[in-house]
């Protein structure tokens, strides 16, 4: 494949936004929501959420998608390409997308040149997105992207120009939060705001939270007995992120979602002092040689390297206030899950009148799960009755949600059947539908631009604490 633009039969994507309320005059763009209206494209694709998002085709969107990339043989481009095949040559349901390619060392100013297209998607290398974003929107194009949006302070006073630029040049910049879509998320919400069973979050302390959040995350994983290839740079912190600049996003931007639905977090009034720790996760290179296939370290890796070791600083935790509640967030990425194992996750959420823990282990079989029980203080038989109600005006939206108890010390399991959860690729579809509803209305909640600028600022300002350490 030579630089130049090369047509194939492929095509598509997903994309996000969040429920509308309000942000943004009048509808300049001229999006009205017609078929095959909004065209894609797709920059320097990298990570498999950029094919991801084109997994089940959305009639606003064109067919043909525009592809930029800096070179034919970029391991992230060739990824890309034989996911989206895939999807065109299934048995059932075939996609019908047709990828235009260009490829050269021009390939960010030939995208701005051409303008091709009106939504670009990034999802790939961290370490030049925040300076695509730029000048994404600079050139009027909306912009779709992948966490994390910023992995430095720097990147941060850089994303924090772009949405004012977006403003100006009414376009929206949106970040791709999946996880609000996940059906126990949207219970636990309901839950933390019904104030006869949960009361009000509690202020905690550094020591005990109001909120603890933890993410357990592995480097080595295997599809259907397969693999999962990451590239070479997905083990340095420059290009990739730390990992409390990165999957952190999720789960601030949860906490954020959960616990102060509807409100704009100002990052330089409502968050308090923050403070960081990180530390590495160890890997041999036989180990990076199997979840990559290099046989040999790159170059950009070997300031890493302590005896032949490589050391990614992936882990970390970070304690912060917010509106005067004080949270830790945690982050943990090991080489490879035990036997059996999955990713994990577990939180806490204290409430004046209950706690909310989310767990994600091997007790659980890996599946999440809620449970509920009494705050101190908090009588069985009143917890009980607060309890029955709560889930009964749940039902009135998902009335297949039920509760059991689970253990003498009052703990409850809020069972959501499995046969009506989904799993996090089929979010993407609905973070698409959203985003493009904004797009067509021109109603970005108020609160998403300030809350997604105050995630950002906290995770690289975390990340610049912990390595001054």
């Amino acid at each position: 494949m030579k630089n130049g633009w090369l047509a194939i039969t492929m095509g598509l994507l997903f994309l996000s936004c969040t429920q509308p309320k309000g942000r943004g005059e009048g509808n300049r763009n001229g999006f009205t929501g017609k078929e095959g209206e909004i065209k894609l494209i797709v920059l320097a694709p990298g990570h498999f959420h950029a094919s991801l998002l084109q997994k089940n085709p959305l009639p606003q969107v064109s067919d043909s998608v525009f592809v930029y990339a800096l070179s034919p043989d970029d391991a992230g481009l060739r990824q890309y390409l034989s996911a989206i095949e895939s999807l065109n040559s299934r048995t059932e349901n075939p996609a019908s997308w047709k990828e235009v390619i260009y490829t050269g060392a021009d390939f960010v100013d030939k995208m701005v040149a051409d303008k091709k297209g009106n939504v670009v998607v990034l999802a790939g290398n961290n370490r030049d997105k925040t300076e695509l974003i730029h000048k994404a929107v600079s050139a009027g194009l909306n912009v779709l992207s992948d966490k994390p949006m910023a992995i430095s302070q720097a990147d941060f006073a850089l994303l924090e120009d772009a949405y004012a630029i977006a403003e100006t040049n009414h376009v929206l910049l949106y970040d791709m939060m999946t996880e609000r879509y996940d059906l126990l998320n949207r219970v636990e919400r309901e839950l933390i705001h019904d104030p006869d069973f949960f009361g009000e979050l509690i202020a905690g302390t550094p020591d005990q939270p109001a909120a603890y959040m933890e993410s357990i995350h592995h480097f080595y994983k295997e599809v259907s007995g397969v693999p999962l290839l990451r590239p070479g740079w997905y083990y340095d912190v420059e290009q990739q992120g730390e990992g409390i600049a990165d999957v952190t996003t999720h789960l601030i931007d949860l906490l954020f979602w959960k616990c102060f639905p509807d409100q704009a977090i100002d990052y330089k009034n409502d968050i308090g002092e923050i403070s960081s720790t990180h530390w590495p996760t160890e890997i041999s290179l036989q180990q990076f040689t199997k979840s990559t296939g290099e046989t040999a370290f790159p170059d950009y890796l070997r300031k890493y390297i302590d005896h032949a070791v490589l050391n990614v600083y992936a882990n970390g935790s970070i304690h912060f206030e917010v509106k005067g509640h004080a949270v830790e967030i945690k982050v943990i990425w090991n080489y490879q899950a035990p036997e059996g194992g999955g990713d994990a996750s577990f939180s806490t959420l204290n409430g004046t009148k209950a706690i909310l823990k989310t767990i994600q282990n091997k007790d659980q079989s890996f599946v999440k799960q809620l449970y509920v029980q009494a705050a101190k203080g908090v009588s069985k038989k009143t917890f009980e009755a607060n309890l029955q109600k709560a889930i009964a005006k749940i039902q009135l939206s998902y009335p297949y949600v039920s509760y059991m108890l689970t253990s003498d010390q009052g703990e409850y399991l809020i069972n959501i059947p499995a046969e009506h959860r989904t799993a996090h690729e089929s979010h993407f579809k609905n973070v698409a539908e959203s985003y493009f509803s904004c797009l067509v209305n021109r109603n970005m909640p108020e609160w998403e631009v300030p809350n997604t600028i105050a995630k950002y600022y906290i995770t690289t300002k975390a990340r610049e604490i912990a390595q001054s350490e």
